[in-house]
């Protein structure tokens, strides 16, 4: 069976129903801000081998757990599961916990959010690129932002891999009172100057 808007070009395992449950998604545009607003920050996509769309991960620190939950209810009708633990093992061996996190399913919308996020050599190696024309986008609006500041605040080196921007105080006042509606009370004391 082909599932049109599924993982993989064919998969056995998904059955007519859930093929129907997919094809009837769209994503509003509020789960769209909210898509833009942690691309911008830690989220990130990926379109597994042989998948034909992408998915969208969302995975947050212990001491986050509330916004990686409150991120899944904004997300709930693409996300089949819900967040769950990521273990780590340290030097030791002994397992502890490491973040919260959960992704969504593979489905078209997210691969079209996918394409402008992951261009160029970006697109061909899986790397994230902010676009150039963002500031243009519709979905860049005070929730994006708020959630791109509940996910960061300044810019600095990345294990080599790149730079995360962070916002400091001075830069943050004159965002306060737009985004401040849109935090969620745990990530409150961030807007705190």
């Amino acid at each position: 069976m082909v599932n049109t808007v599924g993982s993989y070009k064919t998969n056995k395992f998904w059955n007519k129903k859930w093929t129907e449950i997919k094809n009837k998604l769209r994503l509003s545009n509020r789960q769209k801000s909210v898509i833009f607003g942690s691309l911008l920050g830690d989220g990130t996509m990926r379109i597994g081998k042989d998948a034909i769309n992408a998915n969208f991960k969302v995975e947050h620190g212990l001491k986050q757990k509330d916004f990686v939950f409150w991120k899944f209810k904004e997300l709930k009708n693409f996300v089949f599961t819900e967040p769950k633990l990521s273990f780590r093992y340290d030097e030791n061996g002994s397992k502890y916990q490491k973040s919260w996190w959960f992704r969504t399913i593979r489905h078209p919308e997210i691969t079209t959010i996918y394409r402008m996020f992951y261009l160029g050599d970006g697109y061909k190696t899986g790397k994230k690129v902010v676009p150039n024309n963002i500031y243009l986008d519709k979905y860049l609006n005070p929730l994006a932002l708020s959630i791109w500041i509940m996910d960061d605040s300044k810019i600095y080196k990345d294990r080599d891999i790149g730079y995360r921007i962070f916002f400091n105080k001075i830069n943050t006042r004159a965002l306060v009172q737009i985004i401040s509606p849109y935090f969620i009370n745990s990530m409150k004391y961030k807007l705190v100057l």
